[in-house]
């Protein structure tokens, strides 16, 4: 056994030891409204799905890096990236691919129809007020991607007198952070606007020896973005809200070609939302939306562009019944389309119109909850999915819930109208069983989740020999086909306790993503890049006017590339911080990624960010 690997190992041992697993406590408070696990409001504590909320106060402690940076540290999260923050990223939650995610910003889709699924490296952290994750199936309320799980962005929202935020820090190897805030309510009007900009020189990500071809340079990124929430009440009942983003992040990494050029990825994320809710009755409550998001992605020198545009048109109701429950209802339509030059005419456009019913009640120690959508898409005809979730408590601190439920990923346009698309493409189908123990007392918090997802008609490109075009794909080299199927199960465990004065929290996962296709070469192997064992663990105290705390994330060896059987080793990451209150006005952060500068890898030939140091502060005047 390797000695990365037992590295790794020993801080997840310790953390099953301690049997805590999750992340901060402050984040779970169970009186927290959540509106993603059933898109209505909700206490946190009625949630029957494994969610975890993310407060400004837990991404104001992260400080450095990007929301992947962020999510890696929640349970049933991994990472891979391609070099610094700026790089292409992909996450997997419980083991299902990146593009088995679905991601809201503000309640708006975003999804790249080139690469399928979002663009992580473009979301920006600083303008982030909240984060809600849903693990976990969520088909049957947000119709094709999320087989996974969902994560919804919140941006900030003004409310009350108005509040000024401003921050600025700076770091080793060229690191500059800046952002500025206002917010408030004036009237019937709140407001909340924010502007940020970063860069850093960056690292070399590609100093493997046996990759001569690439510059052996540092490789940074710019970028700078802003957000707007714009909200009025019309009536005590009634109120219209418009929300914007914008964000553009200029990078550099190292292609493969022979010349040695700098080469530059450039990548714009657009979303923008207006909403009409209204609350008819003490019990009946509505809202009308339209959303559109754009992501568009461009190397230089070498001319590559694609451009992904979402639309979404949304009615949705709930309609408390008393002691009944409560019965909700959907109606939604999305428009998507694809502008690459790798598509059949330049561009294709498809778009789903979808309707779904939802009946949650509760009684005494029982909760159950229902929901049901179909969705009919222009190229792929109907899709019906489900879920079925129940919880029961144990006493005023122990909670058990299971739940089942379906889920699917439409083929994205590039897969279907590329040259290497297929008109017979079949969506990618789950089908997900959990069963969930929680507690919660006082400072102690600990679940643990068991579950198994099972999906079938994966879409992969399937290559072939040049030796003739006979056989079901278009292309001479190959094609995008339903050919995989993939058995996604495991355990996951989160909590969070105190010992006197020290918090400690963490995260575990034990899990085993394989290829459950019998005609595959690959069969029973684990999926690439992803880990058997994974997770965190959190201590953090106050002296004083100090916060300190630490972090280790920590991982055991992974595939990176299942034909080749090439390895990645374990690693084991210590992340150290600490934030000092100077005065009400203002506090000073400090914050030390990597701090034992480990070198290891997410993807092979490609280095992770080595010690990253920051030091930044925050001031919020009175006014």
């Amino acid at each position: 056994m390797s000695h990365a690997f037992l590295a790794a190992r020993r801080p997840l041992l310790a953390m099953s030891v301690l049997a805590v697993a999750a992340s901060a406590h402050a984040q779970n408070r169970l009186d927290t409204v959540v509106t993603t696990a059933t898109r209505a409001p909700q206490k946190l504590s009625d949630v029957l799905a494994d969610m975890t909320v993310l407060s400004r106060d837990d991404i104001e402690r992260q400080a450095v890096g990007s929301v992947a940076d962020l999510l890696r540290r929640q349970v049933g999260f991994e990472m891979v990236r391609n070099g610094g923050a700026g790089a292409n990223t992909s996450l997997f939650v419980r083991g299902a691919d990146t593009r088995h995610t679905a991601v809201l910003i503000d309640g708006v889709r975003v999804d790249s129809q080139a690469s399928s699924g979002a663009s992580w490296n473009a979301i920006p952290l600083a303008q982030i007020d909240r984060i809600e994750i849903v693990r976990g199936p969520a088909s049957a309320l947000y119709g094709s991607d999320a087989i996974g799980g969902v994560v919804q962005i919140f941006t900030r929202k003004g409310d009350g007198k108005p509040v000024v935020d401003l921050g600025i820090g700076g770091g080793n190897r060229g690191l500059v952070k800046a952002d500025a805030s206002v917010s408030g309510r004036t009237g019937i009007v709140d407001y909340a606007l924010s502007v940020a900009a970063e860069g850093s020189n960056g690292f070399n990500a590609r100093p493997a020896p046996a990759t001569p071809t690439f510059t052996p340079d540092d490789d940074g990124y710019q970028s700078r973005n802003a957000s707007l929430r714009l909200g009025v009440q019309l009536a005590a009942k009634h109120r219209l809200e418009v929300s914007a983003l914008t964000s553009h992040v200029d990078s550099d990494y190292d292609s493969s070609a022979t010349a040695k050029t700098d080469d530059r990825t450039i990548s714009d994320t657009r979303a923008t939302r207006l909403a009409w809710a209204a609350q008819w009755s003490s019990d009946l409550r509505s809202e009308l939306s339209v959303g559109e998001s754009s992501e568009r992605y461009e190397t230089q020198p070498s001319p590559y562009v694609t451009k992904t545009r979402v639309r979404t048109y949304g009615f949705n109701t709930s309609w408390n019944l008393g002691a009944a429950g409560t019965l909700q209802g959907l109606l939604e339509r999305r428009e998507d389309q694809l502008d690459n030059t790798g598509v059949i005419g330049g561009h294709g456009k498809r778009h789903q119109d979808a309707m779904g019913a939802g009946w949650s009640w509760a009684s005494g120690p029982l909760s159950l909850q229902l929901n049901a959508r179909h969705d009919r898409d222009s190229e792929f005809g109907g899709t019906s999915t489900g879920a079925v979730a129940g919880g029961y408590r144990l006493g005023a601190a122990w909670r058990v819930q299971a739940s089942v439920g379906t889920s699917f990923r439409a083929p994205s346009l590039y897969q279907r109208f590329s040259d290497s698309g297929k008109a017979n493409l079949r969506p990618e189908q789950g089908r997900n069983a959990e069963l969930g123990l929680h507690y919660a007392s006082g400072r102690d918090e600990f679940s643990i989740t068991a579950y198994r997802n099972l999906v079938r008609d994966l879409i992969v490109y399937v290559s072939k020999p040049v030796s003739g075009v006979a056989g079901p794909c278009p292309n001479l080299y190959g094609c995008y086909d339903n050919v995989s199927e993939g058995r996604l199960q495991g355990l996951s465990l989160r909590g969070a306790t105190a010992l006197g004065a020290v918090r400690l929290s963490g995260t575990l996962d034990l899990q085993a993503p394989k290829d459950s296709d019998k005609a595959s070469a690959n069969y029973g192997k684990l999926l690439a890049r992803r880990a058997k064992t994974h997770g965190t663990v959190r201590a953090e105290t106050d002296i004083g006017a100090w916060t300190l705390g630490g972090q280790v994330l920590a991982s055991s060896k992974r595939t990176d590339n299942l034909a080749t059987g090439i390895k990645l080793g374990g690693y084991a990451q210590l992340d150290l911080d600490a934030q000092v209150t100077m005065s009400r006005q203002l506090n000073l952060q400090f914050k030390v990624e990597n701090a034992t500068d480990r070198k290891y890898a997410t993807a092979r030939t490609y280095a992770a960010a080595p010690r990253q140091v920051f030091i930044g502060l925050r001031f919020t005047p009175q006014l």
